[in-house]
């Protein structure tokens, strides 16, 4: 008996530090998601600046275009992929630290007065997450603002490149920009989608 009531106590105090542990991970998921997001759009801001400095000057501003804007578009995909990591990543703390709470809750007769589950009505703390909920993630947002990137690089060598009429140049990299969002949150939705079981 003493034996068992030894390992009960042990599997608490381990299960108590395993929250602890995933309550921190959860945190700094959020933390590093905003900053890199917050470095992608800095980066985007600071080049337009400089872009909208070399407008009077055509070459100028062809040769900061092509090679700023690109350097910036391949920074926004690899912001987007780490944020879908850190979404996957929040997801699976988040099912772990649930399943510790419910047997927290399992311990003793007071438990789900003191610790409240989900709520099969309201969801997630209060919060109902749905099939579409994915579009309004930071992966989601930093997502839309480098397909528009990518569509408007498109424009702009079509218009320098090939001397491609405005009108036409813009319509194509309307086209462009549509289906990298479209690629890119159908990447995030499968990715956001494999980490929930079932």
């Amino acid at each position: 008996m003493a034996d068992a009531d030894a390992n009960a106590a042990a599997l608490n105090s381990a299960a108590g530090t395993e929250l602890f542990v995933l309550q921190s991970v959860a945190s700094s998921t959020i933390s590093e998601a905003g900053t890199r997001s917050t470095i992608y759009l800095a980066a985007l801001s600071s080049g337009l600046v400089a872009i909208g400095f070399a407008g009077r000057s055509p070459a100028l501003l062809a040769a900061l275009a092509f090679t700023v804007l690109p350097t910036i578009f391949m920074l926004g995909w690899f912001t987007v992929v780490r944020l879908v990591d850190t979404s996957v990543e929040n997801i699976t703390v988040r099912q772990r630290m649930e399943r510790i709470r419910e047997y927290f809750v399992s311990l003793h007769p007071s438990g789900p007065d003191l610790i409240s589950l989900d709520s099969p009505r309201t969801g997630e703390l209060g919060v109902r997450y749905s099939r579409s909920s994915f579009l309004f993630t930071m992966a989601s947002m930093i997502g839309a603002v480098n397909c528009v990137l990518g569509g408007a690089l498109v424009s702009l060598l079509l218009i320098f490149g090939a001397h491609l009429a405005p009108d036409l140049a813009q319509i194509a990299g309307v086209t462009v920009g549509l289906l990298l969002l479209t690629a890119t949150l159908a990447y995030e939705r499968r990715r956001i989608r494999g980490a929930y079981p079932g």
